[in-house]
């Protein structure tokens, strides 16, 4: 299958190597991964903020980059990205957009999934090969668990991977207070979930708290390590990405 990689903002200027280990993975499957290189953001910061009008460039360029029919399926690292493309985009074009931004976004949307679902539901793969010994927790998103509904399907694959040592998260479905500008507009409210999803991370005894997400990563991240928690953060594309023979080494955790 052709592929069409999509890195996101955070994936592009903060986190590559989720990004980097996504291809690696889905070409490890046996697929063509291609790289629009004109990709920029998908506007979802924009309209979460309430401007729908000015994410029309935006959505346009994104319709434009992946609506070559010789790519298959868009992939992304993340939940809230593809919430926005499968979602958001629609809403911006029907509102603001032409027939032809229309007909752009509603082609590339059926064929848009975030990584978890497109292995799970796309390839029907649990097992990916991959080899982490380390004791894991997963966090579920808010728009992976709520917009796309992903459910199961990231804690079948963590389960498959060889080594890995998988702790329930308690509370597991409750926000950890990012949320975007939600973080900056109500900060004290914010912090107030950080710290509920931090005590309970700690309360596991993992070494890697992981996720789809590598805006939440960044949240959860920042707090832990502000507490010198020893437990790091790694997104689940890491993780699948991580083998026997090239494995992914964990960095040293603040303490």
């Amino acid at each position: 299958m052709r592929i069409g990689l999509f890195a996101t903002c955070l994936g592009d200027t903060l986190f590559p190597e989720a990004v980097k280990s996504t291809a690696v993975l889905l070409a490890r499957l046996g697929h063509d991964v291609v790289f629009p290189p004109e990709q920029t953001c998908c506007g979802q910061m924009h309209v979460n903020t309430g401007y729908q009008r000015e994410p029309v460039p935006l959505v346009r360029n994104f319709a434009e980059q992946f609506g070559d029919p010789s790519i298959e399926a868009v992939v992304m690292p993340s939940g809230s990205c593809a919430g926005s493309v499968r979602h958001q985009h629609e809403i911006v074009a029907e509102r603001y957009g032409d027939a032809g931004l229309r007909t752009g976004v509603a082609a590339v949307k059926a064929k848009t999934y975030e990584l978890s679902e497109f292995l799970v539901d796309v390839l029907g793969v649990t097992d990916v090969g991959a080899y982490f010994p380390h004791r894991v927790t997963y966090h579920p998103t808010c728009h992976s668990l709520r917009m796309l509904r992903v459910g199961e399907k990231p804690l079948r694959l963590l389960r498959a991977v060889e080594g890995i040592r998988l702790v329930e998260l308690p509370e597991a479905e409750a926000c950890c207070g990012f949320g975007g500008t939600f973080a900056v507009k109500n900060a004290a409210t914010s912090s107030a979930m950080l710290r509920d999803k931090m005590d309970h991370i700690a309360g596991t005894g993992a070494e890697v708290c992981t996720a789809g997400d590598s805006s939440c990563l960044m949240h959860i991240g920042g707090g832990l390590s502000r507490i010198r928690s020893g437990t790091r953060t790694l997104h689940l594309a890491q993780i699948l990405g991580s083998t026997r023979t090239s494995p992914h080494i964990l960095a040293e955790a603040a303490r």
